[in-house]
């Protein structure tokens, strides 16, 4: 079997560089990266990454070839690519995370931003050469007839590049995030808004999340490209070219995310937790401080539950572990000093001796959010915009009888609402009635429920996603 190239901004491994030069190297953080490490570990397939460090960069100057599999590192088959920190910046922070990120998840403060100027071009440019560099690195990787899998919002343009070095190839590209309806999608300058497009319709399949955000994308290309598409099909035609798009809704692998909840050191934060709250029911929500998430938002509907409910009080305990996220933004150091000062007030106004209503880390802890997963009773996710938030999904999996509060515009929202509590995210009242229905929420339907998300949530784990994805590539 050919080899698959599965291209991504951040890999399976990264690593850390200490005072005398040693480097330690751990598994990749995100989402997308636990979703796809256990693909990867299959044979045939190449991970092709950025460096996005100081101790990366300096594995991949060890590494022949960038290639990290044959420098000494057990990490299966990568290639690192060492692109210009300055490129990667300007790429990475001021296009991937400060414009697409802000677009498909509706983030911007209109009045004030954004604003396309003469520094936005510039950083533009090293948008495109980073994704040029992608394009190139899987063009020289590739054998003939290979298939390319380009993930995400950072290699938007790659496809149609590696398209123009590389035809004989089959290349798919899928988006984790939302996508923008077209009239939010048309902030951008038009000319970088048809190269986002045509970047993704180089592919010949472009997958979404859910079938919403592959509607979004096929209206902002018929919209703004003036591309033929059939919906009933679903497919593309611009230029010549037809692209398939595909829907597919990435679940959780239940065992394997079971094997490592029942590890020790899961354990042994469930005893101190259980140590700290007692046997309080508890309220659990696992984010990172990412605008979209609506961390303070949820944290007010907590603070008003606890107003209108005073008979829980010293009955509950809201777990809340936001961890950190792109602090290198000013508008994310600024939310995570909002969460703070949220959780603050929560503790003033309701905290006593033997009592303690809110617990707040902002330490990434991976083991202690699988504790607290299965201690959960009621799980909250309430993000404002979200491509799927797989804590929606875990959660249920690792405490059978957890009751899920969950906001409609999250992606999970379209396999999970029928057995949630659902939600508006703006609606902070309306939250906090959520959060005493699902802790008042009866035991017989509370099970049948978490039953119900389970199915939902395994529905299609990573290995079963990843290989439709590539049987619709062959097709």
């Amino acid at each position: 079997m050919n080899t698959v190239l599965l291209a991504s901004n951040r890999g399976p491994v990264s690593f850390t560089l200490a005072d005398d030069g040693s480097l330690t190297m751990r598994r990749g953080g995100g989402g997308m990266v636990s979703g796809l490490s256990e693909v990867a570990k299959d044979g045939n397939v190449l991970w092709v990454c950025a460096a996005l460090s100081d101790g990366d960069r300096s594995a991949v100057r060890l590494a022949p070839g960038g290639r990290l599999d044959q420098a000494g590192y057990d990490t299966g088959p990568v290639r690192m690519l060492d692109i210009p920190p300055a490129t990667f910046h300007r790429a990475y922070n001021a296009v991937a995370n400060s414009t697409l990120w802000f677009v498909n998840h509706l983030l911007y403060d209109t009045p004030n931003s954004p604003q396309f100027d003469m520094r936005f071009r510039r950083e533009w440019e090293s948008y495109q050469d980073y994704n040029a560099a992608f394009a190139l690195a899987l063009a020289e990787e590739a054998a003939h007839g290979a298939r390319a899998m380009i993930q995400d919002y950072h290699l938007t343009l790659a496809p149609a590049m590696l398209r123009v070095e590389r035809p004989d190839l089959r290349i798919a590209h899928f988006s984790h995030t939302p996508w923008a309806p077209p009239e939010y999608f048309s902030l951008l300058p038009d000319d970088i808004a048809a190269e986002l497009l045509t970047g993704i319709l180089g592919a010949d399949q472009a997958g979404f999340l859910t079938a919403r955000w592959a509607a979004a994308f096929m209206d902002c290309c018929e919209t703004l490209l003036g591309a033929q598409v059939d919906r009933l099909q679903g497919t593309i035609t611009y230029e010549g070219r037809t692209t398939r798009i595909g829907v597919y809704p990435l679940g959780v692998d239940g065992d394997a995310l079971w094997a490592r909840a029942l590890e020790p050191d899961v354990e042994s934060h469930m005893v101190a937790l259980r140590e700290r709250v007692g046997d309080r029911k508890l309220i659990v929500r696992i984010d990172r401080t990412e605008l979209s998430k609506n961390i303070v938002r949820g944290l007010s509907a907590y603070r008003q539950f606890l107003t209108d409910h005073p008979e829980w009080h010293r009955k509950v305990v809201h777990l809340a572990f936001a961890y950190p996220s792109r602090h290198d933004l000013p508008e994310y150091r600024e939310y995570t000093a909002a969460v703070q000062r949220c959780a603050k007030q929560i503790e003033d106004e309701f905290a006593g001796e033997d009592w303690d209503p809110l617990i707040l880390n902002v330490d990434d802890d991976y083991a202690r959010s699988l504790a607290a997963y299965r201690m959960a009773d009621v799980l909250l996710v309430n993000p404002i915009r979200d491509g799927m938030n797989l804590v929606a999904k875990e959660g249920p999996i690792l405490a059978p009888h957890c009751a899920l509060v969950l906001s409609r515009e999250a992606g999970a929202a379209a396999e999970l609402g029928a057995d949630a509590l659902m939600v508006n995210p703006y609606d902070v009242s309306g939250t906090a009635n959520a959060l005493y229905d699902a802790l008042t929420l009866p035991e017989e339907d509370r099970a049948k429920r978490g039953a119900r998300l389970r199915a939902a949530a395994t529905a299609l784990p990573p290995r079963q996603w990843f290989a439709d994805q590539l049987a619709a590539l062959e097709r």
